[in-house]
């Protein structure tokens, strides 16, 4: 592949780089854990969706809200410990715009809401930096512009990375765009000087590892 993935697995510390370094904030975090890059605000979203389908939308959101809270060792012993992170997990909700779905299961979202589920649960970790791994994958017209709105928004007050094919998709919302090949980058800078690159041309026309 093109090292999209290497890229977000070495950022996220579950691969550690053999040349150069990474810094988050002026703070080298190369040879940091996976747990003190999460805790410095580095979170990222998985290509497949990752929700826990049993729970109701509202208790997934709570769930992710422990960490930050400091609730973890705390969550199955009281409903009093989901209750004082409710009115949070209630917020989040409406700002990815899933409060109507917040009593139904998670299961029973549709593919394209699940995702905007994923995404609230990463939100709720209060990322600085959020790293998102193909967000639009396989989803129809419609919800491609529901999470094209959400990442929009998103990206207003913190730092997105995220890995896209599309084209259209990295048009509207990508401020800066970086093209892969083979591990190495071909071209860097906004979508119309990247897109009239010749490299990036000949990398899209010409091979399936870009």
């Amino acid at each position: 592949g093109a090292g999209k993935t290497t890229v977000f697995n070495l950022l996220t510390k579950f691969l550690q780089p053999t040349a150069g370094t990474i810094t988050l904030d002026g703070h080298d975090i190369t040879r940091a854990t996976p747990a003190k890059v999460a805790q410095m605000g580095v979170v990222r979203s998985f290509q497949i969706s990752a929700t826990f389908p049993h729970l109701t939308v509202l208790d997934n959101v709570r769930v992710a809200l422990q960490r930050p809270n400091g609730l973890a060792s705390q969550f199955w012993r009281s409903l009093s410990v989901l209750d004082r992170l409710t009115p949070r997990a209630e917020e989040l909700l409406r700002m990815v715009g899933l409060d109507d779905a917040k009593h139904g299961l998670a299961a029973d979202l549709s593919y394209g809401r699940k995702r905007v589920l994923e995404i609230a649960t990463t939100l709720a970790l209060d990322p600085k930096v959020l790293l998102l791994d193909e967000p639009m994958a396989g989803m129809g017209h419609e919800d491609v512009g529901t999470i094209s709105k959400l990442v929009k928004s998103i990206a207003a007050d913190r730092a997105v990375l995220m890995v896209e094919h599309n084209l259209s998709v990295v048009a509207d919302i990508a401020g800066w765009v970086t093209v892969l090949q083979r591990g190495e980058i071909i071209a860097a800078g906004d979508y119309g000087t990247v897109s009239n690159d010749a490299n990036v041309r000949e990398a899209y026309m010409g091979s399936e590892h870009a």
